[in-house]
């Protein structure tokens, strides 16, 4: 599952450095405000086989970010977050000195809806000086990484993932019951098969995963547990140090990320765009 330096793969118009062995690449010798066919066919299948690319130096603007996007796939709403005004697709993560803002907490975004997202796109608006990154894991690699014994215990078998351990946490008893009736728990299958790639790779998450179907969340505390861990396995992971105008595009199939805590008292803007995604097998 480790990138082979000897076979990454010749392009003829974009430039592709791998940024680690397990995942990751920088993406160089292109502007996505000028886009072609054939650019966006290069940067698909850079994207299968790296799972989170890295551009530097993307001046976009909210229209050329949703241009982007929209070439990529077709963009979606945040179920609870609102977007800028006039562009709802583009959802802010705005972190100031009164209200420090990171997902710091290994996850892949909205797996509590039926259909989650095939990915997102983030853009660095305001970078603080230092701090701030974002680290990635290659789900496919940490389901490699198991055990036998475990893949065993695992096949086969569903996860429920649920809104209400994030966006819900905030809620009175009357407000999660209203969202529950519009964002139903999800059951999909803990090792989830790549729509593109046929590969199989760890499908739960600490920040919506609530428990494995037909046992209870104390029952499969442990299971779930020792699932969470594999994505801060430093073999599985790489690290993007953020600059203005940077993005870093993840696959939500087949990735988790973390965003690094350690830029309070700084104001840090990112901006994303999501593309909608099928429902997990």
């Amino acid at each position: 599952m480790r990138v082979d330096a000897t076979k990454v793969r010749d392009f003829n118009r974009i430039r592709v450095e791998p940024v680690t062995g397990a995942i990751g690449a920088e993406i160089s010798n292109v502007d996505l405000r000028d886009l072609d066919d054939e650019i966006i066919a290069e940067i698909r299948q850079a994207w299968l086989d790296h799972k989170v690319l890295f551009f530097r130096d993307q001046a976009l603007s909210h229209e050329q970010h949703k241009a982007y996007g929209a070439a990529l796939g077709e963009l979606e709403i945040h179920p609870f977050v609102p977007g800028i005004e006039g562009y709802p697709e583009l959802l802010v993560i705005d972190s100031t000195p009164d209200n420090f803002v990171a997902a710091e907490v290994w996850h892949t975004d909205v797996t509590f809806r039926p259909c989650p997202p095939l990915g997102s796109i983030l853009l660095g608006r305001t970078i603080p000086p230092y701090g701030g990154d974002t680290c990635f894991a290659n789900m496919e690699l940490a389901y490699d990484l198991l055990d036998d014994k475990t893949k065993a215990q695992i096949e086969g078998r569903f996860a429920i993932h649920s809104y209400v351990k994030s966006f819900g946490a905030d809620m009175s008893p009357e407000e999660q019951a209203s969202a529950l009736e519009k964002h139903p728990d999800q059951k999909h299958p803990i090792v989830r098969t790549h729509p593109e790639t046929g590969k199989k790779s760890l499908f739960v998450n600490r920040e919506f995963t609530l428990t494995i179907d037909g046992m209870t969340a104390a029952e499969s505390r442990d299971l779930r547990h020792k699932l969470y861990e594999m994505a801060k396995i430093p073999e599985v992971q790489c690290r993007f140090r953020w600059q203005p105008n940077s993005i870093a595009q993840w696959d939500n199939r087949c990735t988790q990320h973390y965003a690094v805590p350690d830029h309070g008292g700084q104001y840090r803007r990112v901006e994303r765009v999501t593309l909608v995604g099928d429902r997990p097998v």
